[in-house]
Order: structure tokens, then C-alpha cells, then sequence
């Protein structure tokens, strides 16, 4: 078992929104909080320190209290870039990286990951979620050290996420319990954050 404070918690909130258009994710309000915080309040429990990997309004993001970390590039360059800047930001031995439009995201989500990192001795942990079941490579439990490996992969073009996640040393996790499915919902558009209202 790897220990919560063992983790430093990542909050992605640092893409364009473009499904959403163009609006900062992050700080768009559900039941009266912004999506961020959703996504905070259900990592908190599971980690030691926390971050946000965030582009724009960074004083917002600051306002929650934790240390706001921008690509290194500014190039909105995708969640790749923003796990680099939450590796390089990294002070324990894992960091668990989740995106801030699931504010349903699953309250065992480290420990499941971490359980399996541990068993398969995998730099790499990511969940297969949904119906049909797919992976879910933003939420993901990655050793520290991956920080070099994915800097090198950036800075030779490389974008892919999946692709990169593959060719380290992984593990997939089924998460297929009841409850999953909704636990992965991301709201992409305005139309499905609304869904999420009571």
C-alpha cells in the first residue's frame, strides 16, 4: 500500500476548453463551486500535497491555496505538459494526476492504482472505466521519476499521451465496480457540466 502522503495530488486545468468555448474548465460553477474545487475536495483525502497545473487566471487557482504550476512552454501543448510541470513540482515518490471536469472522480482512486503499481512493480498506474470500458490516461499514478523520460518525449515533438503511457512500464486497472462509471464522468461541453446539476 502507498501511503497518501507518499503522493502529491495534480489537478489538470490548464487546457483551452475549446469543447467548452473557450471558457477556463476549471472555474466553471457546479452546485456553486467551481469545478476545481469538486475535483480538490475528493483528492485531498487520498494524497499529501496537492497542486493545479493551470494556464490562465492564475490568481484564481491560487486562491485555493495550493502551488498554481503552468506548462513549462505556455503552449497549451495538452495534459502531457501538465504532467511534466507537476513531475518537476514533485517532491514524493508518486504523483496522482486527475482532471479537474470529473468532480465525481472515484474517493479510491490512489489506493486501487497504487495497489496495483506495487503489485506489478509499474512506474505507471491508469484505469480501463466506462461503458465500454476505455482507458482513462488522465487520471493516472506515475513515479517521480518519469519526469525525464517525458520531457524527452516532449521535447522531440512527442503529444500522445497514450502512446507515451504505453512505452513506460505500466499497468492497466479494470475499474468495474459498481459505482465506476459515473466516477470517470468528465463534462467537456456546458450541455454535459449541466447534467451534473440536482
Amino acid at each position: 500500500m502507498i501511503a497518501p502522503e507518499s503522493i502529491t495530488g495534480l489537478v489538470l486545468a490548464g487546457g483551452r476548453g475549446s469543447r467548452m468555448g473557450g471558457v477556463d474548465k476549471g472555474l466553471q460553477l457546479l452546485r456553486g463551486q467551481p469545478l476545481v474545487a469538486h475535483a480538490l475536495a475528493r483528492l485531498a483525502p487520498q494524497v499529501g500535497p496537492l497542486l493545479i497545473n493551470a494556464n490562465r487566471h492564475l490568481d484564481d487557482y491560487a486562491a485555493f491555496g495550493h502551488p498554481v504550476l503552468p506548462d513549462a512552454d505556455g503552449e497549451f501543448n495538452g495534459p502531457l505538459a501538465g504532467l511534466l510541470a507537476g513531475l518537476q513540482a514533485c517532491h514524493t515518490p508518486w504523483l496522482l494526476a486527475v482532471p479537474c471536469d470529473s468532480p465525481l472522480l472515484p474517493v479510491d482512486l490512489a489506493a486501487r492504482l497504487g495497489a496495483a503499481a506495487e503489485a506489478d512493480a509499474a512506474d505507471l498506474a491508469l484505469p480501463l472505466a466506462g461503458e465500454p470500458p476505455q482507458l482513462q490516461p488522465v487520471f493516472c499514478l506515475l513515479r517521480r521519476s518519469l519526469a525525464a523520460p517525458l520531457a524527452d518525449y516532449l521535447a522531440q515533438g512527442g503529444r500522445k499521451l497514450e502512446t507515451w503511457m504505453r512505452a513506460q512500464a505500466h499497468v492497466i486497472v479494470p475499474f468495474d465496480q459498481a459505482g465506476d462509471v459515473p466516477a470517470f464522468f468528465n463534462a467537456n461541453t456546458l450541455a454535459e457540466l449541466s447534467q451534473l446539476e440536482p
